[in-house]
């Protein structure tokens, strides 16, 4: 009588595709193969692509970037509650052309009924440049006063704001004939926007973190008559589109 041969091996794991490998910083990748691997992720950071590189962001510090993103943030949301057809978000990624894919701090953008450039796609994506962008970044040194800068230039954001923390400064760029200009604030250093009117930043207030007087001035530009104007001619945008 013969012994019966028993095969106790494991069972052969079927063939899989391999992983998808995870983002790395400085990976050269296409905008679609960057979105593949960054929903693969399993705990989604920070992560951008400028000029066909991948950024990814270091531990947020609390007083280096938390609290100044926290405050570019409610300024930018506050201009917008008291803004109808312009709206504002924070860290949310943006197509902005097949090798940038940013995920800005903060950003402000006219409704595309209103007549805006911005777009937002089928799968809930920024597609396109944000009239506004704001960054909050360590010192000039950034990758956001480099190759994130030209992007946004490039790809026609209107106007972009860098608050560098370490160097105790604020930097308002204004898209004008295909360059940026610095936009200088007034005699009482209340930087005003030139796209968004109303939109008013009291530099000092902001660098010494008082928010409070920050919204106490950008309620006066919220009550300013060029903000009204501004308002209706979005009003108007937006019927003459709906007809």
């Amino acid at each position: 009588m013969h012994d019966t041969l028993i095969d106790t091996s494991l069972p052969t794991a079927p063939f899989s595709p391999a992983a998808i490998p995870p983002l790395e910083n400085g990976d050269r990748l296409t905008r679609a193969e960057f979105e593949r691997r960054y929903e693969a992720m399993p705990h989604p950071k920070k992560a951008e692509l400028i000029e066909g590189v991948v950024y990814m962001a270091a531990a947020a510090r609390l007083k280096k970037h938390g609290e100044p993103d926290g405050y570019l943030v409610t300024w930018l949301g506050t201009y917008s509650a008291g803004t109808p057809g312009v709206c504002f978000a924070g860290n949310t990624s943006d197509r902005l052309d097949l090798d940038n894919e940013p995920q800005p701090d903060g950003l402000l953008y006219i409704e595309p009924e209103c007549g805006g450039q911005a777009t937002i796609s089928d799968d809930d994506y920024l597609e396109g440049a944000p009239e506004l962008i704001g960054e909050v970044t360590a010192s000039s040194a950034s990758y956001d006063l480099g190759p994130k800068l030209n992007a946004y230039r490039r790809n026609g954001v209107r106007e972009y704001v860098v608050w560098r923390v370490l160097d105790k400064e604020i930097d308002w760029f204004v898209l004008r004939e295909g360059r940026y200009d610095r936009l200088s604030p007034g005699a009482d250093g209340i930087y005003r926007s030139e796209v968004f009117p109303g939109l008013w930043l009291d530099r000092t207030a902001m660098l010494r973190r008082d928010l409070a007087y920050v919204l106490k001035v950008l309620q006066q530009g919220l009550i300013s008559p060029e903000h009204g104007e501004f308002v209706k001619r979005l009003a108007g945008a937006r019927s003459g589109k709906s007809m």
